[in-house]
């Protein structure tokens, strides 16, 4: 089997993976209905799913579960709100009118409510039917807002609410599953709001718990907002902060003092479905957890503990910078051997005993000596000695030829193997001494923060990110890897890493050198001096497995919009400012290509609000030709940094034709109070 159909049958494969999520997907979404006999959650996935094959696929399957859960007169008018949904998602296909999230979900609930409202008008009771078709309209839209994240194509990372979503409506279509009272689906519900709440706080705990309790409302007809206020109150007193188990008891308490004062048959079973989600809350285990770490203030010892850590740090540095200085000062001139050695030993070896010695080697010195110098350079260059290196006349007179020859190739063989030798413990020296000089400054700057009082840092201003992958045409990884983060400083940093090549290798390498780096930036450490080791580290990894990766850093103060460009071997990065573009470029070479010391390409800016940052790889825009990117940015007048980076990775194909992979980042900070200071 040839590489080009192992690609294929990776391509063939991920294609139907593809499909069978969003067929199963939006079959079971269908089970999960809503008064009046509407299944709006598949519809919305149906209209997230687009057109094409993917779409034709969830299309598919909620037909299936239209048979499958659905009355045959409430079948028929879901059936026609979907085909309509892929029929318009087909007819515009390719262009940019249904990829922008906004446009999907009004148009899946516009065309729902247009296919509601004709059957709710030939109804019975129109007045009555009117408002559960306007409510599930409303969820139908929903649904495919929060959907689109997580069905489109070009999206390689998940949203975290749009998973929260998706997760609440899969666990209300098991809500008819009951043991006893209890239902397995809305007790799974409290377990997922529970951890919502408890990752991410008060406040996104009581709006996840207030939104799925809505949903919950209209799916169950509970007739008011009991799921909704007991989900809210818990959700909010479960993120207040403290232990796992302080979470737990103040989601049980919230729901518990929500349904003092009703009388609905549903409270015993919401009651129940709480004490079930605490408690397999309370046993999950603790890895699950790791992002919620309290760290704990050091007792303090006092400032003289801090001070003798500082001490030793510095006389730790200072010891590392003297070992660097005596290896610069006690390092031997660095001379090439000359290659004339190796026809002297070779004489020494054939030449002395031949009777044409004296006439060689002293009435004819200078011809020899010519000979020889001339053949020096087919010698070095081809690793052996030929007798059609050496002039005729010295070829013809030698009597022992092939004898000198051998002799020659001898010797030349250890000449090289000398100077190989020799050129890798300079090399080695070389790294060595880089080595010990970053970890000298490293040492030097973390003592320096022990001894400096941290001042109270502003509060980090708002921003966007969006991001976009692909990889190369063939390929079923993209070897470029995308990360950001904010430090513990406060300083938002973004990372593209390009590793050598493209595929799982690429990948690997990229995703070693964010990782890596990312750990020098938490720790505290300047985003020079964390290059400049990161370098030195992976130029002897490099010398090993030969690869190099190009790394692109922004860290920005979003607060006073100071940001630097940090560029070793990267495409260049661009700043919008209205219709303004400028181009941001380096010359270092990539991680790994070059050894110690390299300081990587340093720009310093300032980015106003409205203001967009964007980084690329060069698999997005040829360096050389990039006029079409700084035209697309120029005229770009949107706000939505992710819609930004879909439209730029969607030229780039158009232009490209995917022959790299493709990487992109884009940073934006928002106006404030919608206008520009």
């Amino acid at each position: 089997m040839g590489h080009g159909q192992i690609i294929l049958g990776q391509e063939q494969r991920r294609r139907l993976l593809a499909m069978g999520i969003r067929f199963f997907l939006a079959a079971a979404l269908t089970a999960c209905g809503t008064p009046g006999g509407y299944a709006p959650f598949a519809l919305g996935c149906v209209a997230a799913a687009g057109g094409g094959p993917l779409g034709a696929a969830a299309l598919a399957g909620t037909g299936l579960g239209a048979v499958l859960f659905l009355r045959f007169s409430r079948a028929l008018p879901h059936m026609a709100a979907a085909i309509l949904l892929f029929t318009a998602a087909q007819a515009f296909r390719g262009s940019r009118l249904l990829t922008k999230r906004r446009i999907v979900a009004l148009t899946a609930a516009g065309i729902f409510l247009a296919v509601g409202s004709i059957y709710v008008i030939q109804s019975l009771a129109p007045l009555d039917n009117a408002a559960p078709c306007a409510a599930a309209a409303v969820l139908t839209g929903l649904s495919a807002w929060y959907f689109h994240p997580l069905l489109e194509q070009e999206r390689e990372r998940l949203e975290p609410d749009s998973l929260l979503f998706l997760g609440a409506a899969l666990l209300l279509a098991l809500a008819d599953v009951t043991v006893g009272e209890l239902s397995l689906g809305r007790a799974f519900l409290s377990l997922l709001l529970l951890y919502t709440a408890c990752q991410r706080g008060g406040a996104a705990g009581a709006a996840a718990g207030l939104g799925v309790g809505l949903m919950t409302d209209l799916c169950t007809g509970s007739g008011g907002v009991l799921f909704g206020g007991a989900y809210g109150l818990g959700g909010l007193l479960a993120g207040q902060g403290g232990s796992r188990s302080r979470a737990a008891l103040g989601y049980f308490a919230g729901v518990f003092t929500a349904l003092l004062p009703v009388k609905n048959q549903l409270a015993v079973p919401l009651l129940l479905e709480a004490v079930f989600g605490t408690g397999v809350f309370l046993m999950l285990p603790g890895r699950l957890f790791n992002g919620k770490r309290v760290l704990r203030a050091p007792a303090a010892e006092g400032a003289g503990g801090r001070e003798r850590l500082r001490t030793q740090l510095n006389r730790t540095a200072a010891a590392l910078r003297d070992l660097y200085d005596s290896m610069s000062r006690g390092a031997p001139p660095s001379t090439e051997e000359n290659p004339a050695v190796v026809f002297d030993r070779a004489a020494e070896k054939v030449c002395r005993g031949c009777a044409l010695c004296d006439l060689c080697w002293q009435r004819e010195y200078t011809g020899t000596f010519n000979a020889l110098n001339d053949a020096t350079p087919y010698l070095l260059e081809r690793g052996r000695a030929m007798a059609k290196d050496l002039p005729a006349y010295f070829a013809d007179r030698c009597i022992h030829l092939q004898d000198l020859l051998a002799a020659i190739n001898g010797e030349l063989s250890a000449f090289l193997l000398r100077r190989q030798y020799r050129r890798q413990l300079e090399e080695t020296r070389r790294s060595a001494q880089g080595q010990y000089a970053q970890l000298s400054d490293l040492l030097s700057a973390t003592a320096a923060g022990l001894g400096e009082a941290v001042p109270a840092s502003a509060p980090a201003a708002e921003s966007r990110i969006g991001a976009a992958l692909r990889p190369k045409e063939g390929e079923s990884v993209c070897g470029d890897t995308v990360v950001s983060f904010r430090t513990e400083g406060g300083q938002l940093c973004l990372l593209l890493a390009d590793g050598m090549g493209s595929g799982e290798g690429a990948r690997k390498e990229s995703a070693l050198t964010c990782r890596l780096l990312r750990q020098f930036l938490e720790a505290g450490i300047e985003p020079e001096a964390a290059l400049k080791t990161l370098n030195a580290a992976m130029a002897l990894r490099g010398a090993e497995t030969g690869s190099f990766t190009t790394v692109d850093l922004i860290t920005c103060r979003t607060e006073t919009g100071e940001t630097a460009f940090y560029k070793f071997g990267a495409a260049p990065s661009y700043v919008k400012k209205g219709g303004t573009v400028r181009r941001i470029t380096g010359g270092t070479l990539p991680v790994g290509l070059r050894g110690t010391p390299a300081s990587p390409d340093v720009t310093r800016a300032t980015l106003a609000p409205g203001s967009f940052a964007v980084m690329v790889s060069d698999g997005v825009a040829d360096p050389g030709r990039d006029e079409w990117l700084q035209d697309l940015l120029a005229g770009w007048e949107g706000e939505d940094p992710q819609e930004l980076a879909g439209l730029i990775l969607r030229e780039s194909i158009r232009r490209e034709g995917l022959q790299d992979d493709c990487g992109i980042q884009v940073l934006y900070l928002p106006k404030t109070n919608g206008k520009s200071v």
